[in-house]
């Protein structure tokens, strides 16, 4: 018999803004002016938090923190899609997809200040906890996903990580049962191109993290991950069609971290800085200012107010986070356990 071929397969890729701020206005996602103001607005105070979570860690009034600088679109425009029925499973570096949410701000300098009531997400938000050990959140959402399907509810569930994720074994059991099973979750890969100091060269020989989708039988996604409206448009697509029955999604949103892997790190030992200033001309807010202001939708007065208004807010949030008395240590049985076992009690009552 002659060799045949049973199947080819493709990788899409969307791009709809260049670097100049142009356009292609095909693709272009149904946002009112408002919406695309709104967007922006999230987007700048993601950077102006990043910013701020950098001084304050310097300055010891936060631990360890792990910028986002690079990253706001693919994070603000996937969440941007999302609706208040999903469920969240982020990783470590969403600060950009927790504001989006309305995560309370102060909290997550709670969180990174040492203190876990930061992670007590307000009763009514779908978001879990944030996930610090790599892809190990991965198993969680698609269970999740399997957990929506069996209450019928049209919920869809988002699941973010990094390029290093993608060489756990999470990764592959998560995707092989969501394939299986056809659930209803979008699985969002921010590839900065570096897991720590390993470049994503010496990680996969695959020409793109979306076609490791494939095996599993599910669509696979690359989008430019620096441009906030491919990220929402492809995000969309990829929760109606989970919502819908269509099963998952793996959307790769091609970015590069532009700063240390977090303030324990130092970047220049390992990374070319031509690589970095390459990447800098992309910057995805600086795009995004383009193409408003082709839009008539931002100018310089704009700008210097959105970003006075984002100063405020992140003011007004560090005050909070550092009015916020210490906690109690009978408090870590109430954070952990909805009920507590007599055992617990008696441990509680010991401590105070």
């Amino acid at each position: 018999m002659p060799e045949t071929t049973i199947q080819t397969f493709g990788v899409r890729r969307i791009e709809i803004i260049a670097a100049d701020g142009t356009a292609d206005e095909a693709l272009l996602p149904g946002l009112s002016g408002d919406q695309l103001r709104r967007l922006h607005y999230l987007m700048l105070l993601t950077r102006t938090f990043d910013r701020r979570a950098l001084a304050l860690q310097r300055e010891g009034r936060i631990g360890t923190y792990p910028s986002v600088l690079g990253q706001e679109a693919a994070q603000v425009g996937s969440a941007f899609a999302l609706q208040p029925s999903d469920w969240v499973f982020p990783s470590f570096r969403e600060m950009g997809a927790h504001l989006t949410l309305g995560y309370p701000v102060h909290q997550l300098f709670q969180y990174w200040g040492g203190d876990e009531r930061g992670l007590r997400t307000p009763d009514g938000m779908n978001l879990f906890p944030i996930c610090v050990s790599v892809g190990t959140h991965i198993p969680h959402a698609t269970g999740a996903a399997l957990a929506a399907r069996a209450r019928g509810d049209r919920s869809a569930v988002a699941a973010y990580f990094g390029d290093g994720a993608t060489s756990k074994g999470d990764f592959h059991e998560g995707f092989n049962l969501a394939g299986a099973l056809k659930l209803p979750v979008v699985f969002i890969c921010q590839n900065n191109q570096w897991a720590i100091s390993v470049p994503l060269a010496a990680q996969t020989a695959s020409q793109t993290l979306a076609q490791k989708a494939l095996a599993y039988g599910f669509e696979g996604i690359q989008v430019d991950g620096n441009d906030v409206l491919a990220v929402f448009r492809a995000t969309g697509e990829a929760l109606a069609r989970a919502r819908n029955g269509g099963g998952p999604t793996f959307i790769e949103c091609l970015t590069y971290r532009m700063a240390d892997h977090t303030t324990a790190d130092d970047a220049s030992r390992y990374r070319p800085p031509a690589d970095v200033e390459a990447w800098r001309d992309r910057d995805p807010l600086l795009r995004f200012e383009r193409f408003l202001a082709k839009r008539g939708l931002w100018n310089g007065d704009y700008g210097a107010e959105v970003q006075a208004q984002a100063e405020g807010e992140i003011d007004e949030a560090v005050r909070r986070y550092e009015s916020v008395p210490p906690p109690e240590p009978g408090e870590m049985f109430t954070c952990a356990c909805a009920e507590l076992s007599r055992r617990q009690r008696r441990q509680q009552e010991n401590i105070r």
